[in-house]
């Protein structure tokens, strides 16, 4: 692998939805990452095709049974050579494993012990199980998500999951990381990256603009959650959508103009208004077909984009320019994010499923050929 994260060693305990998708992270940045899975059959999450589980790219994995004292063993070895671990178990899972922080960093005192979970490794909540919606859910960001008059909307699992869990887990790393570097300590640290914490810190925003008065706590009535006309989902003659963005003075005036609606311009920001501005433009926008707004508004500054899905978005000519998508083995997907002007990222690698035959490649970063040919011969990696 290529990328800025190369020679970064990363071992992961196979969990679901945050924590994969935090260790394809750091494979698509570089980082060689050793997935152990589970040796019994039981499911991870929702079933699919292995060539479809896209969280899984950049990086192999091998089968073991922590219940075993052989295949622990080997686990606290490779543990004892990496440079960061990364669980996603519930609160005290890998210490009755014997695979907790205390014994890890007896085996490796610099390690960096990323640790994900819902609701905190402390608290009431900490042992209770949940999912993404309960996480956004406590934390004030479903509520907040919604049309006015109606229940609150349930997003994809997008901000517990990877926004408030992910991407919090990573930047957690990558900071412990630099400490481990800059510090002089040479000691890792603890990695505590809990969902809930994850999201109250993506509200920060709203919590602020709440304090000062500027939202208030009813659903669709401000100024980013469909309650402005300048800032709102459009349907069109076809039936698709377009959406609006025009928060600015100069773009919605521009967009008015375009509109043919410029009488508007004056009561941008009187909420009285709201309703019947929307109630305008949502006339006028249903006149034409989406592919028509596209060429109306081409080459304009007045913030509008096509609602497109999961299936159109990789054939925009803008994202096909930038090779926002990416087709490996027949299987379209994003391409590594961010870009590095030096470091280049490589192009995504399918997972494949262990094979004693490919031993030597991938456990080659943590042990020694011989280490390898002993574990064969005990049969614990077959």
């Amino acid at each position: 692998m290529t990328g800025p994260l190369k020679g970064l060693k990363v071992l992961e305990l196979a969990g679901i939805g945050p924590g994969p998708m935090a260790a394809m992270l750091l494979a698509d940045m570089g980082a060689t990452v050793l997935r152990i899975e589970r040796k019994d059959p039981t499911s991870l999450g929702v079933p699919r095709p292995l060539k479809y589980d896209l969280l899984l790219r950049n990086r192999r994995s091998i089968p073991l049974d922590f219940k075993k004292k052989e295949d622990l063993e080997l686990v606290k070895q490779l543990i004892a050579r990496s440079d960061v671990l990364m669980e996603g178990f519930r609160p005290g899972v890998t210490e009755k494993l014997g695979l907790g922080p205390e014994i890890c960093m007896q085996l490796n005192p610099a390690l960096i012990y990323g640790r994900m979970t819902g609701w905190g490794q402390e608290g009431p909540l900490s042992n209770t199980v949940g999912h993404d919606i309960n996480y956004i859910a406590l934390t004030g960001a479903l509520h907040a998500i919604g049309r006015k008059g109606q229940p609150p909307s349930v997003p994809i699992n997008l901000i517990g999951d990877f926004g408030g869990g992910t991407l919090y887990l990573v930047m957690g790393i990558l900071a412990a990381l630099f400490e481990l570097k800059t510090s002089g300590k040479g000691i890792g640290q603890v990695v505590d990256a809990a969902m809930v914490d994850g999201v109250a810190s993506l509200m920060t925003q709203p919590q602020g603009s709440f304090g000062a008065g500027i939202i208030n706590t009813e659903r669709g009535t401000n100024v980013t959650d469909s309650g402005a006309p300048f800032y709102e989902v459009y349907e069109c003659a076809d039936g698709k959508f377009l959406s609006i963005g025009a928060v600015e003075h100069k773009f919605y005036k521009e967009l008015l103009n375009i509109l043919d609606l410029s009488v508007l311009f004056e009561k941008q920001w009187e909420r009285e208004h709201w309703v019947s501005a929307k109630e305008q433009i949502a006339k006028k926008i249903k006149m034409r077909n989406l592919t028509e707004w596209e060429e109306i508004f081409k080459n304009t500054e007045t913030c509008v984009a096509p609602v497109l899905s999961i299936a159109e978005s990789p054939m925009h000519p803008h994202l096909k320019e930038r090779g926002t998508y990416v087709e490996i083995e027949g299987v379209i997907q994003p391409s590594p994010a961010p870009r590095f002007s030096r470091t280049k990222n490589d192009l995504p690698k399918p997972h494949k499923a262990w094979s004693i035959e490919d031993a030597y490649e991938i456990l080659g970063p943590w042990l020694s050929k011989a280490e390898i040919d002993k574990y064969k011969k005990l049969n614990l990696i077959s």
